[in-house]
């Protein structure tokens, strides 16, 4: 078993390099199999097809000893044309499911992927855990801090492998910023800025209620979320700018920077938080999350701020989005594009030497991340993750810790040692709504 795990990693190192570029074909495929036995194939089920779900997977699938064997969605529309392009990559159909538990009774599923929206990871996650398979869910961990406490102590319950989708974690600028910055060479880091303003977003639509479309299983959609009659901006997609089923920008990039931030200068939560901001830009538009939001979160020694904006592209240092560790010494800047530094002078003279913008490596962080959750399994060794679920809950904490202050209007201040705000009201939004008879997951 040993010797057929070595061969099986050192397989998907040389696949990473040879083969990650494009999806591995059926015939590529039929020829690894001769030498990757039937023991270690991994069989993947999918539980939201739509979106990141399926980007995620097809991820996945540039890994030979990856198979998709089951797809589960509440839209028949979604699933069909997804099987259909699993087919085609593979040349087998996955058995298909309206409901995700009659896929998880499958107990040749090794592992899930859970793509659905925010309000549903915790359940598909915790659900998945029980039946014995490794997950990879993707960000943010949930939509509110008390799922996110739930999942963690179901993965430690349970013992399986648990990668969170924050994939920037896998990009090689990030590994490389993050060292620069822990090697103190900034200096003193008094604040650091992490940003997303989107200009291609532009308002939502307000538009009428209407039925759902053919094939699409509503109620199941709406799972533990309020009752609420069927809205096309709420479905695909958009269901991002509504309280019920997600944070916004705050958790939908933020948890992705703020992250970062957090794991280069070593800290996990902050003493306060206080944040302002609502629809500016878009005050008569369908959205419920605010387009325009800044958030200072308060360090011992150090301030970290969010901010996000829809509609306009003028980030800071002219990049729509990124993280900035501002030193004594020098600025580093890291975003998807790459890395720099920008130094502070003293006279004439740079404290520090100025790197001009250093591109990533060109290998696509999102497949080095499912290669990563790939090895971790076959090792057994949880210790591999570059971002598990401990990881992915400090992030989306973080991002929840933002919302609840923009909904309090209020500074709150967290105490660390009980794990909650010393405010009862905020402490209220950190709990989940589940309704229509779903519970939340007891662990």
């Amino acid at each position: 078993m040993n010797s057929r795990r070595r061969f099986l990693q050192n397989t998907l190192l040389a696949s990473a390099g040879l083969a990650m570029p494009n999806l591995v074909t059926a015939e590529h495929l039929a020829a690894l199999n001769k030498k990757i036995g039937a023991n270690d194939q991994l069989n993947y089920g999918l539980i939201g097809c739509n979106g990141m779900g399926f980007s995620n997977m097809s991820s996945h699938l540039k890994i030979p000893q990856v198979n998709c064997v089951a797809l589960a969605d509440i839209d028949q529309n979604v699933l069909d044309r997804r099987a259909a392009d699993v087919e085609k990559l593979r040349g087998k159909k996955p058995k298909l499911y309206k409901d995700y538990r009659q896929m998880l009774e499958d107990k040749d599923i090794d592992v899930i992927i859970v793509g659905t929206p925010d309000h549903w990871h915790c359940l598909n996650l915790v659900d998945s855990l029980s039946a014995g398979k490794h997950v990879y869910v993707e960000k943010p961990l949930a939509n509110s801090i008390e799922e996110c406490n739930v999942m963690v102590k179901a993965t430690e319950r349970y013992g399986k492998i648990v990668q969170v989708g924050q994939w920037q974690r896998s990009g090689s600028q990030y590994a490389d910023a993050i060292n620069y910055v822990k090697s103190g060479k900034l200096g003193q880091i008094r604040l650091v800025k992490c940003w997303a303003y989107q200009g291609w977003m532009k308002p939502v639509p307000v538009k009428s209620n209407s039925a759902a479309p053919a094939g699409v299983d509503y109620d199941m959609w709406l799972g533990p979320a309020p009752k609420q009659p069927f809205n096309e901006n709420r479905f695909h997609f958009n269901f991002r700018w509504f309280w019920d089923y997600a944070g916004g920008l705050m958790t939908d990039w933020g948890v992705h920077e703020i992250d970062i931030a957090l794991y280069a200068m070593g800290v996990t939560a902050p003493k306060s938080v206080m944040a302002s901001g609502g629809k500016f830009a878009y005050p008569d538009d369908a959205s419920e999350t605010p387009d325009t939001l800044q958030t200072v979160y308060e360090f011992d020694g150090f301030n970290m701020l969010w901010e996000h904006a829809t509609g306009i592209d003028g980030g800071n240092y002219g990049y729509t989005e990124g993280i900035a560790f501002i030193g004594n010494n020098a600025t580093l800047v890291v975003n998807r594009g790459g890395w720099e530094i920008i130094p502070e002078k003293e006279g004439d003279k740079p404290r520090l030497e100025a790197m001009p913008r250093v591109k990533p490596d060109g290998k696509s962080a999102l497949d080095l991340h499912a290669l990563n959750f790939v090895d971790a399994i076959t090792s057994n060794d949880a210790s591999k993750l570059t971002c598990g679920i401990k990881t992915g809950s400090v992030a989306a904490i973080n991002a929840h810790m933002g919302n609840i202050a923009y909904k309090t209007g209020e500074k709150v201040f967290w105490n660390a040692e009980k794990g909650n705000f010393t405010s009862s009201k905020a402490n209220k939004l950190m709990e989940a709504n589940y309704q229509n008879g779903w519970k939340l997951p007891k662990v």
